[in-house]
């Protein structure tokens, strides 16, 4: 097995909102060797992963974390909503709209111009550092509305310890060597060549830029 299965199952449960007691008594197991299964300790045999599927409702390649569908489907690019083609009317005000967009159109011209090296660690090191801040921001959003934390798969002790920063650094690394040992041309990546290319995004990217480096600045001083 790996490291999702042992996730996956966890979430799962949560999700369930039951006990780990009462969902072992439903799997026909202990509650301990129910543990051992969530914390990655023991591998399950092939008879119960198949009843856990059972009894969660997914297929095998979802718990398995081998398909992001709980159906077992995988999942194309073209499959997923683009909230970038505009179809999605942004609730909220002017400024939340403002702050979409800039986000959006920067990580739409990054993830364009590491897709045309097809450098595919590069991306998927970005995607993860990405990830791992749209985790922590939704995740103290979810925390302070109220919700049930749970939902999350990590810990709280590990998460007030700041393990998903950790996390994004060694992303931030890993994504710095695969461009490092890289021997593909690169796309030009000058202001100018930016800017013509991506006429209407570029402006965006570039007020990220100054938005950052202003409060970088301010910290220096």
């Amino acid at each position: 097995m790996n490291a999702d299965f042992s996730r996956v199952l966890s979430l799962l449960r949560q999700e369930k909102g039951i006990s780990q007691r009462k969902a072992a008594a439903a799997l026909g197991i202990s509650q301990a060797l129910l543990s051992h299964y969530e914390n990655g300790i023991r591998e399950p045999g092939l008879a119960f992963v198949a009843k856990a599927c059972d009894y969660y409702h997914v297929s095998a390649d979802y718990l398995l974390g081998r398909s992001l569908s709980r159906d077992g489907a995988m999942i194309e690019a073209e499959d997923l909503a683009d909230a970038s083609e505009g179809k999605e009317d942004l609730k909220g005000s002017v400024m939340a709209k403002l702050q979409k967009k800039l986000i959006v159109n920067t990580a739409s011209v990054l993830f364009d111009l590491l897709g045309r090296t097809n450098n595919k660690d590069a991306v998927a090191h970005a995607g993860a550092y990405l990830s791992g801040a749209m985790y922590q921001l939704f995740r103290l959003l979810y925390r302070t509305a109220g919700g049930n934390e749970g939902y999350f798969s990590t810990g709280n002790t590990s998460f007030n310890m700041d393990v998903v920063s950790a996390d994004m650094t060694l992303e931030r690394v890993r994504f710095a060597k695969a461009l490092e040992e890289y021997r593909g041309e690169y796309p030009p990546v000058d202001a100018q060549s930016l800017a013509e290319e991506y006429a209407g995004l570029s402006q965006s990217m570039a007020q990220v830029f100054h938005d950052t480096d202003e409060r970088v600045r301010k910290l220096e001083e």
